[in-house]
């Protein structure tokens, strides 16, 4: 069990948040090998809500790429209705850049298992990764349909998690239970992403289900407050997908009185769950980044705003220079001023402090010398854990982001991505 501090509005309650296999009551998930671009694997889930054909509560946050992928555009069609049944998700193929054949085939998939559901199409949400430009094969996708509906089990997470993978080297799952008026209410999800993740829905997908009963407007409300605090703040290389996609569902069985006010302890309790399991998920992600060996979390503090924090944070994470000398167990603290300073934001270095987890490397303008600081920060550099602390002494705002250092191998998966 693993304690996660979320952040989610302005509620500080510690959730804990569990890696292992889950169910979510109400909710099924099934898997099936249809062979479109993996083979001898499972490459297509399906995710379902039990009860109405019509769906539950539902709400997404997705990429802001202007060539989003072609279930990007099918999910923001169907859930102007903010509801939907079931969530269709391939892997190995993006459905991006693919034009009107494309959008086709992904309004296809949703007719498909609406018809195998026995609901209507409107009420499928669609989700692809893997290579852009390729078209989806939805002859395959038709022939598994019956075996991927059969498939369907409470306890089919784990299997979805797996099925959903492209480079990703480990399935990422998270959940929580929390209480809510006396009734015992269940988050947990999935995603997957390993490379090509960066803020602005930073190739990402997760799917989170829940029991709980809440209404539209405040799942809408804390599924993107949860994005802002998780998704949205983290980095592993910089590009942002076509694909992106989050998707809560709400199918309201846990019984518990239904979440409507966005200020209620409930409505609370509710969102700082949901945070703290998107939040995981999250540094999930940046755990396995394509070629990672070391996680990092970059707080910015003491800056005159929120945006001008979170500017000079993703300044850091994403530099190519520092994520190398972290690679290289090098505490170049040099290279994180440097990036602060070329952020774009007003930085007084005389008021400037720079710690490496709660170890003073550098304070008013100059380092903190020593051969016994350098010893520390060059261990402190050869952990798989490591926090940056960048104090900037000019205000109350801060921001956390959270990357992963730059190493061989992320060349070498991504050099020959499509081979």
């Amino acid at each position: 069990m693993i304690p996660v501090h979320a952040e989610a509005g302005k509620n500080s309650r510690s959730v804990t948040v569990t890696r292992s296999p889950f169910t979510v009551p109400g909710f099924r998930a099934g898997t099936a090998q249809s062979g479109m671009r993996y083979k001898g694997r499972p490459d297509i889930a399906l995710l379902v809500c039990d009860g109405d054909p019509d769906g539950c509560t539902a709400s997404g946050v997705f990429t802001k790429n202007a060539f989003c992928a072609a279930p990007v555009e099918l999910c923001r069609k169907h859930l102007v209705r903010r509801k939907a049944r079931a969530i269709v998700i391939n892997a190995g193929i993006a459905n991006a850049c693919t034009g009107e054949e494309g959008l086709r085939n992904a309004f296809e998939m949703a007719r498909l298992a609406g018809s195998e559901l026995g609901c209507p199409e409107e009420s499928i949400l669609v989700a692809s990764t893997g290579v852009i430009g390729m078209q989806l094969s939805t002859g395959a996708a038709a022939k598994v349909m019956p075996e991927l509906t059969g498939s369907l089990r409470p306890d089919g997470w784990e299997d979805a998690a797996r099925a959903i993978m492209t480079t990703d080297t480990v399935p990422k799952m998270a959940s929580t239970r929390i209480e809510i008026g006396g009734k015992t209410v269940t988050i947990g999800g999935i995603a997957k992403g390993s490379g090509m993740i960066a803020p602005d829905m930073a190739t990402l997908l997760a799917f989170v289900c829940t029991d709980a009963e809440i209404d539209s407007e405040a799942l809408e409300y804390w599924t993107r407050q949860g994005a802002d605090c998780s998704f949205n703040s983290i980095t592993i290389d910089g590009d942002t997908s076509t694909n992106d996609t989050l998707i809560v569902l709400a199918g309201g069985s846990a019984g518990n009185q239904k979440i409507r006010d966005t200020l209620s302890e409930e409505s609370r309790i509710f969102g700082n769950a949901l945070g703290a399991v998107l939040r995981d998920l999250a540094i999930q992600l940046v755990l396995d980044g394509e070629g990672a060996t070391k996680i990092i979390e970059i707080t910015v503090s003491g800056a005159e705003s929120a945006s001008g924090a979170r500017q000079a944070a993703f300044t850091i994470a994403n530099s190519p220079l520092v994520k190398t000398a972290f690679f290289g167990e090098d505490a170049n603290w040099g290279r994180i001023v440097a990036a602060a300073g070329r952020s774009g934001i007003d930085i007084d270095p005389e008021k400037t402090t720079l710690f490496f987890d709660d170890l003073c490397v550098f304070r008013a303008g100059s380092p903190i010398h020593g051969e016994q600081i350098e010893e520390r920060a060059s261990r402190i550099f050869k952990q798989k854990q490591i926090r940056v602390r960048l104090d900037l002494g000019m205000g109350d705002a801060s921001h956390t982001a959270f990357t992963c250092d730059l190493s061989f191998d992320y060349i070498k998966i991504n050099a020959s991505y499509r081979s």
